[in-house]
């Protein structure tokens, strides 16, 4: 058995969606396991976080950093849109002689990032994909989809907790299914979040986001993430939710997002476009810790 290692870690935060950020641990210590992320996570005895950040060297000489996204659960996860704008801030912070614009690399593929000059970090998600398969997804509901056919239909639906729920799904990197409800203050994030996350139709489980539309440019979100629980906002989830809103000719190109942390905006041109996210991105504090 390894010894006790000491951790040194950054908590930061992005609308309140927060963050454990450590450097990867050396070779004699090649990984921290799911059980000890876990332990981390908690908010009563341990640092408490939605996702952890490890970072590691750049795999691309083009590249600024190589980052892994684990959920408070210890599953490691594709992709974090809030989480990208905050290591996109630190590696300014570390390194601003190399400038306000990076590439970053992740599991999710690879993410340009812009450090503004007032303090807002913007992060590009890539093309939003609509293809089951990208999520993935066992299409079911409507059009060809309904007939079993693995194709994109114009939206999906589930019998859960019997009741008929019609969604929007769409890959931002990983995978999520919105909900357009009527306000998101009394949506059924709690009862309908955990069935939908962990339902046989997403293998890979599913983020779970609850839409509500106040006008063309402006939306309110609730975010149950995958392994995590609702969140105070979901960077990714944003962006799919602002997506399937363009796609479905509900929103324009520029939209404020409001999340229960606060607000971001999306910005997406339409289909093969890349959607971008902009945000705050802060530190909390630092510190460190035996695992």
């Amino acid at each position: 058995m390894l010894p006790a290692m000491r951790l040194d870690f950054l908590k930061m935060q992005g609308l309140g969606n927060d963050f454990l950020v450590f450097d990867a641990p050396h070779a004699a210590h090649p990984f921290i396991d799911s059980g000890k992320l876990r332990a981390l996570a908690d908010r009563h005895t341990g640092i408490g976080f939605d996702q952890a950040l490890m970072l590691e060297a750049p795999r691309d000489a083009h590249s600024r950093v190589f980052y892994r996204v684990f959920n408070s659960d210890g599953g490691e996860v594709e992709q974090c849109g809030n989480g990208a704008r905050c290591v996109a801030a630190l590696m300014y912070a570390r390194r601003p002689e190399l400038g306000r614009e990076m590439s970053m690399e992740s599991a999710g593929g690879i993410v340009r990032a812009r450090v503004r000059e007032d303090g807002m970090v913007s992060v590009d998600m890539g093309v939003p994909n609509f293809e089951p398969r990208s999520l993935p997804m066992a299409a079911p509901g409507t059009g060809a989809a309904g007939r079993g056919v693995p194709g994109e239909a114009p939206a999906y639906a589930l019998d859960i907790d019997g009741a008929n729920v019609e969604f929007d799904a769409v890959s931002m990197g990983n995978p999520h299914v919105i909900l357009r409800v009527a306000d998101v203050t009394t949506a059924p994030v709690e009862r309908f979040g955990p069935l939908i996350e962990g339902h046989r139709l997403f293998p890979n489980r599913t983020n779970v986001g609850f839409m509500q539309t106040v006008d063309r440019n402006h939306i309110k979100l609730r975010v149950f993430e995958r392994g995590v629980g609702e969140t105070q906002a979901c960077g990714t989830g944003a962006c799919a939710a602002v997506a399937t809103g363009v796609k479905r000719g509900l929103l324009d190109s520029q939209v404020r997002v409001e999340l229960p942390g606060g607000s971001a905006i999306v910005d997406w041109a339409g289909p093969r476009q890349h959607i971008w996210l902009t945000g705050p991105a802060m530190s909390v504090f630092t510190g460190s810790i035996d695992v």
